[in-house]
């Protein structure tokens, strides 16, 4: 590899951050042909992809890193191999037309600029996911496309209901990417490494763990919140809230297949074991059968597509749970194909919208002539969803049904859900490529018209691509199946894709099964429709009224405990506190026998004596004092007698702070008892005192045990002589208490004075608002004297 390739990586990586930064101005200079400028950055990246297949092909890797935190190992590193070549081209490739079909799309939007930021912060994060090398790089680009998503789908914030999908969607894979980041991090503990080229070198290790069902179970559970598999698949219809930019990026090239790459990236990891198997494709299986069904069921063309993809989704996980070489090249050349005609589809369905002002399928009709472009990129990308020839949805058909004919029970079963899924999915796309376009001209909210260049340039190049794909698989064999293949399996894939149509392959007649059955249901879809219909509202629970179920009792649990922690009674919160306090120290104390023996009363001078008499007198008049105010003033003499014994033992620097800390906590602690009327009585019941008293006493009695305890170790010197050793040389400062508090520990001290500041800040707000309160209830009171004496 050349010696600027790991430059070129680590460029492609943060080059759209870049672009995001200045895209607003870019808006407003470059107005209209915003979009196609922009398109530049994630062209480029899709030129620079296309001049890695040469080496890649040839099962070359490139890697670029930088230490992020040596101290653990972690480093911010990158790597480029077969599988992340197809997501790279595919991302940048799609992310180009999207940019381009965004400045169409959102032509005159005040928050245009704004959205390109998004989209390509979106496209900068998906890009960095797929090419992170080290686990904790891919989570947080991970974490990195669940916020920008979040700011994508509630980007009409104006609406309740974009905020709600946003909130959802983010709450789903947010949570998902939490249990990830638990599965990654035992996977570091197991494995020994914290990079996925490392664990792949390892593959094999997880597996014999006895932590590997817990670490598979925690990653598959960010995999499936994130590629929106049953149960966590709700959110993502509800993302269609989204502009249709955003719904055809999300769709086709980015965040939803995060999920399968991370499957498909994991597979020699944690792959190859029978929870792998069943739950992979028990669960992809169910939902590909409940997305594509949904889908029929749908009016709507976004949420159409959107059920669809969710049945695409499902097909993928539960292919590489099968995880054979045919499964994983089906797995490769759907992947291709969807994100081609899905992509397209959506960008149609937004032209159609933006062209007629209805998505409604069932109010469209006729617009083949109003409309012709549209119409023809429509038409393809149907056939290439439909799996006819030539298109490489085809051929990933024909590959993925190969896999399941082996003729052993679980694979026959799988194989139908499979003939059933594609099937229902084909009459989406023969529904989108015809019924808005056939028949007679229907009334829309406004006159059909073709939009601009920028709105089908991408959906005509996308849908050509999923048609003529099919006639190189050559190409494909060579340049993306094995390299991309050998990743996945990891070990040599010889793929020997070709487009053929062989009666005696019984893939073949798989398909034509898959053909017959859409034909029917096509032909039925009203019937069809209608049934699902029924059949939802029969149920009437779905997976999105459990979720806010959920979310509302989440708030409601919230309210109840925080009633009960945060109730605003002051007395209760210290009481918790210091009996905490007190447990904390005794439990340790006798659970390791630590209580030290009762010491000998230590000989005294009389002035010793003296500042213990003191602290004595004022202990006994705090306790006795009858006000408030009484009580502080009582409490302040404890503190002279801690400053007295300072001075004693030779501290007359803490002695002397001591005495100002003192005098000034009496003084504004009496000033505010005076000026806000605080100083009334303490009244406590027999038994209020005698709760105190026990605390307070088992407190005071701990932290004196506590201190035995530590005079009783050996004292280590190190911090002492480091700081008498440094504290002349390097702080110029003789007092070593005052080098501590102002150099070794400035941040703290100044943590401390901050504390201080905003205390007597608050202090002094409500002595003010005591005042002017008082003043005007003087004045009112005043006018009321005045009025009555006049009548």
């Amino acid at each position: 590899m050349g010696p600027g390739l790991d430059v070129i990586v680590a460029l492609i990586a943060i080059a759209p951050f870049v672009a995001a930064v200045f895209a607003p101005w870019i808006k407003t200079f470059a107005g209209p042909a915003a979009g196609w400028i922009l398109a530049i950055v994630p062209a480029a990246i899709f030129a620079t992809f296309i001049s890695f297949i040469g080496p890649i092909a040839d099962f070359s890797v490139i890697r670029v890193g930088l230490d992020w935190i040596p101290a653990y190992g972690i480093s911010f590193s990158f790597f480029v191999d077969g599988l992340s070549l197809v997501f790279g081209v595919l991302i940048s490739g799609i992310g180009t037309f999207i940019v381009i079909y965004s400045g169409g799309y959102l032509a005159g939007h005040p928050h245009q600029g704004r959205f390109f930021s998004y989209i390509l912060m979106f496209m900068g994060s998906m890009l960095g996911l797929v090419l992170a090398d080290n686990v904790f790089t891919l989570f947080v680009f991970w974490e990195l496309t669940s916020i920008t998503s979040f700011l994508l789908i509630g980007f009409d914030h104006s609406r309740q209901a974009a905020r709600r999908a946003a909130i959802q969607a983010l709450v789903v894979t947010g949570g998902g990417g939490l249990a990830l980041l638990a599965g990654l991090i035992l996977l570091t503990l197991i494995t020994g490494q914290n990079s996925l080229t490392g664990m792949l070198v390892t593959a094999g290790a997880a597996q014999e763990s006895g932590l590997y069902l817990i670490a598979m179970l925690l990653v598959v559970t960010g995999a499936f919140a994130k590629s929106a598999q049953v149960p966590l698949h709700f959110w993502l219809p509800n993302a269609m809230e989204a502009p249709t930019p955003v719904s055809a990026y999300l769709h086709s090239a980015t965040m939803v297949k995060a999920g399968v790459y991370l499957l498909a990236r994991m597979t020699p990891i944690l792959g190859d074991t029978e929870p792998w198997f069943w739950i992979l494709t028990l669960f992809g299986g169910a939902t590909l059968l409940m997305g594509s069904a949904l889908a029929v069921r749908q009016t709507d063309l976004k949420q159409m597509l959107a059920y669809t993809t969710l049945g695409s989704l499902g097909l993928l996980v539960m292919l590489i749970g099968f995880g054979t070489k045919e499964a994983i090249l089906g797995a490769l050349l759907y992947l291709c194909a969807h994100s081609l005609f899905k992509g397209a589809l959506f960008m149609i369905a937004g032209t159609i919208d933006h062209g007629t002002g209805t998505r409604d399928i069932t109010m469209l009709g006729g617009l083949r002539e109003a409309m012709p472009i549209t119409f023809i990129a429509a038409v393809l990308a149907g056939f290439s969803m439909a799996g006819f020839p030539i298109a490489i949805g085809f051929l990933a058909k024909e590959e993925m049904y190969l896999a399941l004919t082996s003729g052993v029970w679980p694979d026959l079963m799988f194989l139908a859900v499979l003939i059933v899924g594609n099937a229902l999915m084909m009459v989406v796309g023969l529904l989108i490529a015809f019924k808005p376009f056939l028949g007679d001209l229907r009334p829309t909210p406004h006159a059909p018209h073709e939009g601009p260049l920028s709105l089908y340039s991408g959906p005509v190049t996308l849908a050509a691509l999923g048609i003529s794909a099919g006639l190189f698989t050559d190409w494909l064999n060579h340049a993306v199946l094995d390299p991309a293949g050998g990743a996945i399996y990891n070990a040599a894939v010889d793929a020997h894709i070709h487009l053929a149509f062989d009666l005696t392959n019984p893939a073949v007649w798989a398909s034509i099964v898959t053909w017959a059955l859409g034909g029917v249901l096509f032909w039925k879809v009203d019937a069809v429709r209608s049934t699902l219909r029924r059949t939802g509202e029969a149920i009437g629970w779905t997976f999105d009224i459990g979720f806010d179920a959920f979310m509302f009792g989440l708030v409601r649990f919230a309210d109840r405990i925080t009633r009960v922690l945060h109730h605003g009674r002051l007395e209760w919160y210290l009481l918790l506190l210091f009996t905490v306090l007190a447990v904390g120290i005794f439990a340790p104390l006798l659970a390791t026998d630590s209580l030290p023996p009762v010491p000998a009363w230590p000989e005294l001078n009389f002035y010793e004596w003296g500042a213990i008499g003191i602290a004595a007198i004022g202990l006994i008049a705090v306790i006795v004092a009858r006000t408030r105010l009484t009580a502080i003033v009582a409490l302040g003499i404890q503190g002279f007698a801690v400053a007295v014994i300072f001075m004693l033992f030779g501290a007359p620097d803490l002695s002397f702070t001591q005495f100002m800390v003192e005098t000034l906590t009496v003084i504004i602690l009496a000033l505010v008892m005076t000026r806000l009327h605080l100083d009334e009585a303490d009244s406590r019941d027999l038994e209020t005192g005698l709760r105190d008293g026990v605390v307070a006493l088992a407190v005071g009695l701990g932290i004196t045990i506590l201190l035995l305890v530590v005079l009783q170790t050996d004292l280590d010197l190190t911090l002492t002589d480091l700081f008498r050793a440094t504290s002349t040389p390097i702080a110029h400062g003789r007092n070593v208490v005052n080098v501590i508090l102002v150099d070794y520990r400035a941040i703290d001290t100044l943590g401390e004075i901050s504390v201080v500041m905003a205390a007597g800040l608050a202090i002094l707000a409500l002595i003010r608002l005591r005042a002017s309160t008082s003043g005007t209830s003087g004045a009112r009171s005043g006018r009321g004297r005045k009025i009555g004496s006049s009548q």
